[in-house]
């Protein structure tokens, strides 16, 4: 990456750290994905201590190494939401008990400048363990997920990050036909709830990742 790259991404994450630890969100400014891994692995786990952990759908969180770290460690109780060898009805239990779980991880489809958290969701587990019930919740953002506004922010999220999903997922939408929303009424419609987390309740029960890189959809 260019210097002049790195100043400006450097710049826009500190602003947007400050206004998430303004809001109450502890928060974490890497520079790699890799020392996103570290963090979570040496300084967020260690500091939470728990005994069952679970995620929802993150592309960042995916690709980080951090969900096989996760079950390779013994004694931890590890709730796979998206383990291929289990039905649909099996993965939706699994969801519904992750909601009860000690350190849930997930991603965001937008931050703002101001520190808040933008999110739409298909089944509504990653909003519902946003807003209540896990102990602590780990949250990856890449850079490319910050907007200045909420205004931006949920055009970002309806205009690339809700049909991009739906297309990774292979859904039966239209906007994976034409690469725009549709406003479908699709039975796959992956858009169905919007949340906008404002602030950290308790605080520093929502831990921020912030990377220096772009990351997921």
């Amino acid at each position: 990456m260019s210097d002049y790259l790195t100043h400006f991404w450097s710049k826009r994450l500190h602003k947007a750290q400050e206004g998430l630890e303004s809001n109450n969100f502890e928060t974490y400014l890497v520079d790699t994905l890799t020392q996103a891994k570290e963090t979570v692995l040496n300084v967020i786990l260690p500091g939470v201590n728990p005994e069952v952990v679970a995620w929802g759908g993150s592309v960042t969180l995916s690709t980080s190494g951090i969900t096989e770290a996760l079950k390779q460690r013994k004694g931890l109780k590890v709730l796979d939401t998206s383990d291929p060898s289990l039905s649909k009805g099996q993965k939706q239990e699994l969801r519904r008990q992750a909601l009860l779980c000690d350190l849930y991880f997930t991603g965001t489809n937008a931050l703002t400048e101001s520190g808040q958290l933008i999110n739409l969701d298909m089944h509504g587990n990653r909003v519902g363990a946003l807003t209540f019930g896990p102990r602590h919740v780990v949250v990856m953002v890449g850079r490319n997920k910050l907007c200045v506004d909420v205004e931006e922010a949920m055009l970002r999220v309806k205009g690339f990050v809700a049909p991009a999903n739906a297309a990774r997922l292979k859904m039966k939408t239209p906007c994976v036909k034409t690469g725009f929303c549709e406003d479908c009424k699709s039975p796959e419609r992956v858009c169905n709830t919007w949340t906008i987390t404002e602030k950290s309740f308790p605080k520093g029960r929502i831990k921020i990742v912030l990377i220096n890189e772009d990351l997921g959809l």
